[in-house]
């Protein structure tokens, strides 16, 4: 049988920085307890960045070191690579560049994607298309966010639920039926409003006062953002399920973004998908936003076999959420 080019997931390799976050530590930081976190969040710990010099570059330097070892690619043989992330060294330059550089990628351009807890999967999306086209034949895309760059650890809404972590991806040619099928990206900038960081861009530039009013961390609207999340998931891998002419029995798995634990279950049950096949690992890692999607691959790789049919859903502030349906090509 003849199939059409497409993009398939050849590789993946996660890396988290070895210092932990736990319930436990937070008890001491902010009026919390361990019970509290776990069952509103299904969070037990996070991993926290703590490497002096180091940024959300390096966590992705390591990524795409391993994924490259993994998938024996050699740095010069990269042709694009795309980082998802809010939290990106500087302002300017982009966090790909300054990867590629680390990594030794002379032959590859790149740039960011900032889509929040989405950025993984737009940027999916999007080195998808060079690779189905024909454009590039090796296409890196890095999910990652270092979270507690950005996170008011005085306000427990937040702190509670945010980890730094990395997953990387490598997108080469399939003419065997596996690969990205297909997607479906929405936005609305109203949500805006509900999960923001008010300061540090150009409408708020960075001055005495900001810093001052504490508006350099993640502000959240958790009901308003529980709420959307959950329907903005489950309709856009409806709209993937009817568009492809599946239901819901003839998908393997569902990789969501680990947003916490009762929007992951809200959204299988809203599918009537059973949560032994839905990739959880948010008690450890917490919701490392870009990364979250890259580092459920890693830790499930092993269990996905050839040809799996796969859900990836996510929901981030903006709004944008999404969905994308591939099929496992190893």
């Amino acid at each position: 049988m003849s199939y059409k080019t497409r993009a398939a997931i050849t590789g993946v390799h996660g890396w988290v920085p070895e210092d932990k976050l736990t319930n436990k530590d937070l008890e001491k930081m902010v009026d919390t307890n361990d019970e509290w976190i776990t069952s509103r969040t299904g969070i037990r710990e996070r991993r926290i960045l703590r490497t002096p010099g180091w940024a959300t570059s390096d966590m992705c330097t390591e990524a795409v070191k391993g994924l490259l070892e993994k998938t024996d690619t050699r740095p010069g043989e990269i042709d694009m690579l795309i980082v998802g992330t809010i939290t990106g060294d500087m302002i300017f330059p982009d966090t790909a560049n300054t990867v590629c550089d680390k990594i030794g990628a002379k032959n590859a351009f790149g740039y960011d994607i900032n889509a929040a807890c989405s950025g993984f999967l737009f940027a999916l999306a999007t080195g998808a298309q060079f690779v189905a086209n024909g454009t590039y034949e090796k296409v890196v895309v890095v999910g990652s966010d270092m979270m507690s760059s950005i996170i008011d650890y005085e306000d427990r809404n937040t702190c509670v639920i945010f980890g730094d972590g990395a997953a990387a991806v490598l997108l080469e040619a399939r003419r065997d039926g596996t690969g990205i099928q297909d997607f479906v990206l929405r936005g609305d900038g109203a949500g805006r409003e509900f999960l923001h960081m008010k300061a540090g861009g150009s409408l708020r530039p960075p001055n005495a006062e900001t810093v001052a009013n504490r508006e350099h961390y993640v502000y959240q609207d958790g009901k308003r953002v529980f709420k959307y999340a959950v329907e903005g998931m489950v309709s856009t891998s409806q709209e993937l399920l009817r568009r492809n002419h599946l239901t819901i029995d003839d998908i393997n798995w569902i990789i969501p973004h680990q947003a916490n634990m009762r929007i992951i279950s809200s959204v299988a049950d809203h599918l009537g998908f059973p949560m032994d096949k839905v990739t959880i690992n948010i008690s450890k890692y917490g919701n490392t936003t870009a990364g979250t999607l890259g580092l459920c691959m890693w830790d499930f790789e092993d269990r996905f076999k050839k040809d799996d049919n796969i859900i990836l859903t996510a929901f981030g502030g903006g709004f944008t959420w999404g969905s994308l349906y591939l099929k496992w090509a190893y």
